[in-house]
């Protein structure tokens, strides 16, 4: 009951806990926990239309090229707050308690071990370079330069409250 509790309260928008006192598979459960919402998130059909509209919106504005225009700073910016708004509201949903802070907290302690899908948006709305890939590989589809296959992949979200900590 005790780690319930301070895993609860490592959630709370203004908490004074010290997450240093929550125990180690607790907070790599939380956090396996949060990059499952996440996951599922990414399979949302309302998170690929906003992704695709702000890509279709952009895509003709970036160049391949190593210059960085000073437009796509703003863009980025755009880009970052939009997925971290809708990222953060749909975590609000399923966990309430859910802080961003303590997210990325966890994800700079974890940085060396992250890969996959759910670790490249989060990258692209943290890291210029990440986002400025994104939009230049979306161009190379657009343009013809590479096949786009993701009209030939399903997936399907299975979503379980595999968690034994109350994060309400």
């Amino acid at each position: 009951m005790g780690d319930e509790i301070i895993v609860s309260n490592c959630l709370e928008k203004n908490t004074e806990k010290d997450d240093r006192q929550i125990p180690k598979n607790a907070k790599d459960e939380l956090f396996d926990e949060i990059i499952g919402h996440i996951e599922d998130l990414l399979l949302e059909d309302d998170f690929h239309a906003i992704q695709q509209e702000f890509l279709e919106k952009y895509w003709t504005v970036f160049d391949p090229t190593e210059e960085n225009k000073l437009v796509y700073t703003d863009i980025f910016n755009e880009y970052n707050k939009t997925v971290e708004t809708y990222i953060v509201n749909y975590l609000q949903k399923t966990i309430p308690q859910f802080n961003m802070n303590v997210l990325l907290k966890y994800l700079n302690e974890k940085q060396a071990e992250l890969e996959g899908e759910v670790f490249e948006v989060l990258s692209a709305i943290t890291d210029f370079l990440a986002f400025k890939e994104m939009v230049l590989d979306y161009r190379a589809v657009k343009e013809g330069k590479v096949q786009d296959l993701s009209s030939g992949i399903s997936i399907i979200s299975v979503k379980s409250s595999t968690s034994n900590y109350d994060l309400r």
